[in-house]
This record gives C-alpha cells, sequence and structure tokens, in this order.
C-alpha cells in the first residue's frame, strides 16, 4: 500500500505579544520566494532556472543576510520560489500565457526541522526565536480531522503550512499527516542504531561568548564585560553615598544587571539550538566546565558563572527536542588542527588565529577549537557503539556540511565546499 495523506486545518493559540513576529517571519519567507522567482525567471529572453540547487547555490547567502530566518526557512522560501517557476514553464510549453510567480498570500512553510509538531502544541520558528502554540479543539473531537488524523499515532507530521486569517485575526497551522509505517518496520527500524550529528561549542571570555562548529558567532563576551563593568562603577559612587536611597538603587540595579546577563544568555542558548535544529544535530558537545577558572587565563568568577549558566539553559531547553548536550575534556583543543590532526602549542598563531605547523590550515582558533570539541564526544559516541556491523553513522556538524571520524566529507546544500576551503566563518553565521 502507498502512504495515506491527510491534511488537518488546525487554529492556533498564539500568545498576542508574539503575534507580531509571525507576521515578520511571513514577510521575510515571501521576501526569500519572490526574491527568487524574480532571479528565476528569465523568459522571454532567456530560459528559466528550474533547479533547486541553483538557486539556492546564488541566493543562500544574500538571503540569510538580508533576513532574519533561519536556514530552513530560507531554503523553503527558494524552493517555493522553484517550484512554482517549474509550473510557468510547464504551462509555456504547452501554449498558455503565465507570467513570473509572485507570492503575497499569508502563508510559511515548516517541516521538522522549523518546527516541532506535537499532538497538542506546535513549536514554530521565527525571526526572533521560537514560539510555542496551543491548538485549539472543539468541544468534541470524534469524527473530525483532528480526532481522525491528529490525535491518532497511526499518523506523523510532515510539511505543513502556517495560514492567517485576516477577517478573524486567527492562525492556523494546515498539517500534513502521513499514516506511520505498520508495526513490522518499526520493529526492523528500531533495531537499527541511529544517526549522530554533534555540534560543537566553544566558550569565550572575549569576543564571542560562543563560537560553535557550524561557523555561528554566538553572543557577544566584550559587550557582557563592558556592561558588567559600567555596573560596577556605578554600583561604587552609589555604595560612596551610604544613603538608604542610595542602597535601594544598587538593589534594583543589581536585579537589572542579572536579568539583562540572563536574557543575553537565554539569546545565546537559542542561537546554539537554532544551529543544532538547522543542522539536524543529535548532540550538543560543550568542553568540560570543572575547574575553568584555573585551566583558562582571564576566567573570573562571573564568566564561570555565566558558562554554567549557558551550559544549563542548553541543556533543559534541547531535552524538549531530544537534543543530548555533554561535556568533553577541554585537553588540547586548542592546540590541535581540525583537519590534520597535528597538536603543538605554536599552532595557536595568536588569540584568535589558528594555523596549523604541518598541514599550514588556518582558521579562526576559536572555530578550531569547536570543531576539536565536536570531534571529542563523537570519538566518544562511536567508541560506545555496540553493534557488530560498526555502528550508527557518526559525524560533526560544520558550517557547510558534516565531517566524520574518518574525514570523509559531505557537503550540505548549502556549501562551498569545506574540503576546499579554510572554512573560515562568514558573515552570514556570525551572531550580534
Amino acid at each position: 500500500m502507498g502512504d495515506v495523506i491527510r491534511t488537518v486545518k488546525i487554529k492556533l493559540d498564539v500568545p498576542t505579544e508574539r503575534c507580531d513576529d509571525l507576521h515578520q517571519t511571513k514577510d521575510q519567507f515571501l521576501h526569500c520566494a519572490n526574491t527568487t522567482a524574480g532571479w528565476a525567471w528569465r523568459h522571454p529572453n532567456d530560459y528559466c532556472v528550474t533547479s533547486k540547487q541553483k538557486a539556492e547555490n546564488a541566493l543562500y547567502e544574500q538571503l540569510r543576510n538580508e533576513t532574519e530566518l533561519t536556514a530552513n526557512l530560507v531554503q523553503k522560501g527558494i524552493r517555493r520560489a522553484i517550484e512554482a517557476t517549474k509550473s510557468g514553464v510547464a504551462r509555456l510549453k504547452k501554449g498558455d500565457n503565465t507570467s513570473q510567480p509572485h507570492f503575497d498570500a499569508w502563508s510559511v512553510v515548516y517541516d521538522k526541522r522549523s518546527a516541532t509538531f506535537h499532538r497538542d502544541y506546535v513549536s514554530l520558528s521565527t525571526v526572533n526565536g521560537r514560539v510555542e502554540c496551543d491548538y485549539v479543539f472543539p468541544d468534541d473531537v470524534d469524527g473530525t480531522p483532528i480526532g481522525e488524523y491528529l490525535l491518532n499515532e497511526d499518523y506523523e507530521f510532515r510539511m505543513s503550512t502556517l495560514q492567517y486569517d485576516r477577517q478573524t485575526e486567527s492562525f492556523y497551522l494546515h498539517a500534513r499527516m502521513r499514516r506511520t509505517e505498520n508495526e513490522e518496520q518499526s520493529a526492523t527500524n528500531s533495531s537499527n542504531p541511529k544517526h549522530r550529528t554533534v555540534l560543537g561549542v566553544d566558550l569565550n571570555v572575549d569576543g564571542s561568548l560562543a563560537v560553535i562548529s557550524t561557523g555561528a558567532f554566538i553572543g557577544n563576551a566584550d559587550e557582557m564585560n563592558h556592561r558588567r563593568r559600567e555596573f560596577e562603577k556605578t554600583r561604587g559612587s552609589m555604595q560612596q553615598a551610604g544613603t538608604r536611597s542610595a542602597h535601594l538603587s544598587i538593589q534594583s540595579m543589581n536585579d537589572r544587571e542579572h536579568r539583562w546577563i540572563q536574557d543575553e544568555l537565554h539569546r545565546a542558548s537559542n542561537r546554539i539550538l537554532e544551529e543544532a535544529r538547522d543542522h539536524g544535530c543529535t548532540h550538543i558537545a560543550f568542553e568540560n566546565l570543572t575547574g575553568i577558572r584555573k585551566r583558562m587565563a582571564g576566567v573570573k568568577r562571573f564568566h564561570a558563572w555565566a558558562f554554567q549558566r549557558l551550559y544549563q539553559y542548553t541543556e533543559y531547553k534541547a531535552e524538549m527536542f531530544g537534543i543530548a548536550v555533554e561535556q568533553v575534556s577541554p585537553a588540547y583543543t586548542s592546540q590541535r588542527c581540525s583537519k590534520c590532526g597535528f597538536t603543538h602549542k605554536n599552532n595557536r598563531r595568536s588569540k584568535h588565529q589558528f594555523a596549523c605547523q604541518k598541514c599550514e590550515y588556518e582558521l579562526n582558533a576559536d572555530y578550531n577549537a569547536s570543531k576539536n570539541i565536536a570531534r571529542k564526544l563523537l570519538k566518544r559516541l562511536h567508541s560506545g557503539q555496540k553493534s557488530s556491523s560498526g555502528g550508527a553513522p557518526c559525524q560533526c556538524a560544520l558550517k557547510s556540511g558534516t565531517l566524520n571520524l574518518n574525514g570523509e566529507f559531505h557537503a550540505s546544500v548549502d556549501s562551498t565546499a569545506e574540503g576546499e576551503s579554510t572554512d573560515k566563518p562568514t558573515t552570514s553565521v556570525v551572531g550580534h
């Protein structure tokens, strides 16, 4: 039997303060689609481009820079336009009149990389992090598509579309449901080990707060240090006053500083999770934070606290998405070449520059360390497998694809060829 596909229309209960995030996400999604359509539609002067790969290679970096969308949503916008262009070309071949595709209807396409579908709510990627929306069910779901498909465990979520009804000011998820495989097939698949992809995270006391193995520079440690010094300077002036008013102001300032730092750490943890989910990662690797003040120059009590809190935020958020967060030994991660494996203290040319003395591979030192951190967890996962057939595939998530322990590189759709470049992070993946 073939797959059974059903579409269920579900009203969403969107938090009022997050509605604008969804509207902006739609605007930027349509921008990706319309930009792609303008680039791909070349009739009647030339052949229209109908290759998704060509379109992504030409436009992906530009659209990531122009929008705040995740990589997956940018790709979905590009692909929507290419599908429409293909349809237009087919009509032209039949002799029908048609024109360049244009998108203005309120809709955003989500799949399992940009959304997490549950039976009672959905978590959607937006231009401002994720938003969780409860489903609005009728009083009696028996005999309805919601009861027969959405709440039926025999059906799994597939690619779905978010739409908006302007008259009622309501958001609806048009969820595509597919009947899952039979029990015999499930049992066969469950006997196979799961694929594992690791994201490495390197933490810093200056520059970017975190640098990860996909090439993203996340957070701003320098800004956090500056803001903290400013708070300390103002507190010192108030303490000299010694009045009750000054004491109350100091307490209020402490609360404000704490909230600001926590907000920055939450933003950083959300970016790390976003990268992990966009690259299909099953694990996130941090360096072991035990004794970090002793072994890392410049790490104060504040930094140790911030690093630990960032790890905790990432860990509990990742659990909701089935992503494991683990720590590995930091030994030699800053000295080892992530390309050839040669380890030497002189490889670290400067604070932020790595140059291998053996193979001459050059890249950002923190980015190099993040790839080594990912590799350490990768080796642990691989060595712990019991399968006689060699276990599940294990690989590191990089900016332009994945790399396994044997050095085999597999490029992603937006790759510029990891194996042929120094793989230096680009502005398209640099955080604020």
